[in-house]
């Protein structure tokens, strides 16, 4: 199929530029990637390149209080600056990967969430404008409102990616987003999934979101727990644990979205306050813990209500794929939820062991919904956002 853009768009190339900034507040990515498309419709990606660009703690700053308000100066400042951020880390991409200018289809970015309020509004920053002005190439943005618009939770939208790319051949496979929000996306074999047949996905809670906000709080130094020394150092509070778990959202039915709207800086205080107050002689480390066993929980209990497919294996991506602590705090709460007959235990494993750099996979993902954009296909799971239908997702900037 023609691209829809042969004017500015590069018709001959299939690579694109995947620009994301995520809800952990940490930075900008950015993946090169190039997709494959053999005479079956199977899809391939090649990461060509891939960089972080890790905020600095004024910008990091700016957009956190975005979340609880500013002036329309400041957002509108905001918006451009990010612009240029998110350039930046596809500037070092493209050079990392050595790829020409004149080769790349497009720049597709999913920007920063500064507010997501479905089926009312979302919001992205990250003007597409500065982006297609300091790059010379044209832009895909804004994947989410589209998705809203048409009745949709607007998230998560990885999962068409997860299904197109990321299937098993022989077995339902989840795959489980630990950025600052977690969410998974239930993928049958592959065969089924290339028509998005079974095809599920939502939030599951928060991913690092609170354990990170935890730790800034009692190591305010300290922008994440290293290796997750604090959290194997301390004990969870179960009590604190059960209570939030009790929140309506954990108990909603899929398809279902939650962002830092609902996990917001008072949030994290009122979490830490309960963990003081629930436990005489509470330490530091028992309340990163407590935030860890939150975090794990809150998969585990989406598993047992509302996951009742064959899943053999929960592949995890992510900032939060790298933390240890949390890694085998998950295997330990997917312990006791009941699998299939057909096999014993539930195999979790990390997704760099299976593809590549598990902390790319976000912006791989919305690399390809701008190539799916460009082919004019849709790029919403409905079955995941609850939208009327599928959708072309994205508006285009040109060159």
């Amino acid at each position: 199929m023609a691209l829809i853009w042969p004017g500015t768009a590069r018709p001959d190339s299939d690579v694109l530029v995947g620009l994301m900034s995520g809800t952990s507040l940490d930075g900008v990515s950015a993946a090169v990637v190039r997709f494959r498309e053999d005479a079956t419709g199977r899809i391939a990606p090649d990461l060509l390149a891939f960089t972080e660009i890790a905020y600095d703690g004024a910008m990091r700053g700016r957009l956190a209080a975005a979340l609880n308000g500013a002036k329309p100066a400041e957002y509108a400042r905001l918006d451009f600056d990010l612009g240029g951020w998110l350039a930046r880390a596809a500037i070092e991409a493209i050079a990392e990967a050595g790829v020409a200018r004149s080769d790349i289809a497009a720049i597709a970015s999913h920007g920063h969430t500064v507010w997501h309020d479905p089926p009312h509004a979302t919001w992205q920053f990250g003007q597409a404008a500065v982006i297609a002005e300091r790059l010379g190439l044209p832009v895909v943005s804004d994947f989410r409102v589209r998705d809203v618009a048409a009745g949709g939770q607007g998230a998560p939208l990885v999962p068409i990616a997860d299904a197109l790319l990321f299937a098993a051949p022989g077995h339902w496979r989840a795959l489980q987003n630990l950025g600052g929000i977690g969410n998974v996306t239930i993928v049958p074999p592959a065969d089924a999934a290339r028509s998005l047949a079974g095809v599920r996905a939502f939030d599951t809670g928060p991913g690092v979101c609170v354990i990170d906000g935890v730790t800034q709080l009692v190591r305010p130094g300290l922008a994440y727990d290293h290796g997750g020394a604090l959290a194997r150092s301390g004990s969870a509070i179960e009590a604190v644990v059960d209570a939030l778990l009790a929140e309506p959202f954990f108990a909603a039915e899929p398809p279902r979205s939650t962002g830092r709207e609902l996990f917001t800086e008072r949030y994290i205080e009122d979490f830490f306050a309960r963990c003081r107050s629930a436990r005489h002689g509470c330490s530091d480390a028992d309340v990163v813990a407590t935030a860890v066993r939150f975090t794990a929980r809150s998969i585990a209990l989406a598993f047992e209500r509302f996951i009742p497919e064959p899943v053999a294996e929960l592949v995890l991506s992510g900032g939060g794929a790298r933390n240890p602590a949390l890694f085998d705090a998950i295997e330990a709460a997917l312990d006791p939820v009941p699998t299939h007959a057909a096999f014993s235990r539930r195999a979790v494993r990390r997704f760099d062991d299976a593809w590549f750099d598990g902390s790319a996979k976000e912006a791989v993902a919305f690399a390809f919904l701008g190539w799916l954009h460009l082919k004019g296909r849709p790029g919403n799971v409905r079955a995941a956002t609850g939208a009327r239908g599928p959708r072309v997702l994205g508006t285009y900037t040109p060159a």
